[in-house]
């Protein structure tokens, strides 16, 4: 029984840590995403609440490399100057809440 309950374990974590941006805190990116106000050029671009870019069909991002990409294009543009934690908390966060990447 210890043996099953360990394998499980292992299996878990196992997929825990092959998921994206494993070493990401989605709750420090979304505070990230507030604080520098983010959102500020999607609302211009798409209205609303500016959400609508990260659900609309047509949207960039297929993948974790290409959050990646976006997310400094994007830091770059608004001159936000972004970490490499800060790059994995926001690419957490936007995962977590918009692109359900693997």
């Amino acid at each position: 029984m210890k043996r099953a309950v360990l394998l499980l374990a292992l299996l878990l974590s196992a997929q825990v840590q092959a998921a994206p941006f494993a070493s990401g805190n989605a709750a420090e990116g979304k505070k990230f995403f507030d604080q520098n106000h983010c959102n500020r050029c999607h609302v211009d671009m798409m209205g609303g609440d500016g959400s609508e870019i990260f659900t609309r069909p047509d949207h960039k991002v297929r993948s974790a490399s290409q959050l990646v990409s976006q997310i400094n294009f994007c830091s770059g543009n608004a001159g936000i100057r972004i970490t490499h934690q800060d790059e994995q908390n926001l690419a957490a966060y936007l995962n977590q809440r918009y692109y359900k990447l693997p």
